[in-house]
């Protein structure tokens, strides 16, 4: 790692991330998958910038996740990095990138040297293996506990965990078993919001809340959704800030209309 990359993994280690957990300002986390739109996340001030496997869908034109592989996260993290200069950049680890301590590692690194500061992966108790492996290695590690999106064919869609407190005090002994394997943060996605408190309550990490209510110590969005750029779907907790989509068409639309009838009129 060079000077910056030390530097910025610094601020992404489980003691660092304690501390900003108890300052009470959120953090504030948006997915980025290329160059331009790394640059301006990172214009706008945001904390943390991740190249979701979201990518497999907003991006590539997969249904879900699952289809994205690690020359995807690889290729896109290197066009993010490329964009960025003072921001922490996660990367997920994608599907069946992980299965194993060692597989763990040997994506995990592939990710570092694209240009990331850290990585993200799936699981709860299950995973703990392989996010105590990747800490002891000395690569920050992010969580994500709730849906699982990976895991969307067999879970038969997207579907809010929580809801019992059996599920709940599932989920509570996935988000310590996560902390306690070295990992400096968690996504916490669509959780019912009072278990997403007592996630939040539990553990001395942040979580970083998608569709799983107000209590998390931060937020991430997929930026498509943010700003409206894939306007053929929305998940029911985004409000977009922006219709860029709509703009695009409409754009595109003017430009050929005022080329044609250009044409027309030279002809005429």
């Amino acid at each position: 790692m060079d000077g910056t990359m030390n530097n910025l993994a610094a601020t992404i280690t489980p003691r660092a991330t304690a501390l900003r957990k108890t300052s009470g300002i959120p953090i504030a986390m948006l997915t980025a998958y290329d160059y331009p739109s790394a640059r301006l996340l990172e214009e706008a001030g945001i904390d943390w910038i991740l190249v979701g496997d979201s990518l497999g869908m907003v991006v590539l034109g997969y249904p879900d996740t699952t289809s994205v592989t690690l020359a995807d996260m690889v290729h896109h993290t290197s066009a993010v990095a490329r964009g960025l200069s003072h921001t922490p950049l996660i990367a997920d680890l994608p599907i069946g990138t992980y299965n194993t301590e060692e597989t763990a590692l040997n994506s995990a690194r592939e990710l570092l040297k694209a240009g990331a500061h850290a990585v993200k992966l799936e699981g709860g108790v299950s995973h703990c293996a392989q996010i105590a492996a990747l800490s002891a290695a000395g690569i920050p590690v992010m969580g994500h506990i709730g849906m699982l999106p990976q895991s969307v064919r067999e879970e038969g869609g997207y579907k809010i965990k929580g809801k019992t407190p059996e599920q709940g005090d599932a989920l509570v002994a996935d988000a310590l078993a996560v902390e306690a394997a070295g990992a400096f943060s968690m996504v916490v996605e669509l959780v019912q919001p009072e278990t997403a408190r007592r996630i939040q309550m539990a553990v001395n990490i942040p979580t970083i809340g998608i569709g799983a209510g107000q209590y998390c110590d931060g937020q991430v969005l997929v930026t498509h959704d943010l700003v409206g750029s894939f306007p053929w779907f929305r998940p029911k907790f985004v409000t977009p800030a922006a219709s860029l989509g709509e703009g695009l068409r409409t754009a595109a639309q003017q430009w050929a209309t005022s080329l044609k009838e250009t044409k027309a009129n030279r002809e005429h």
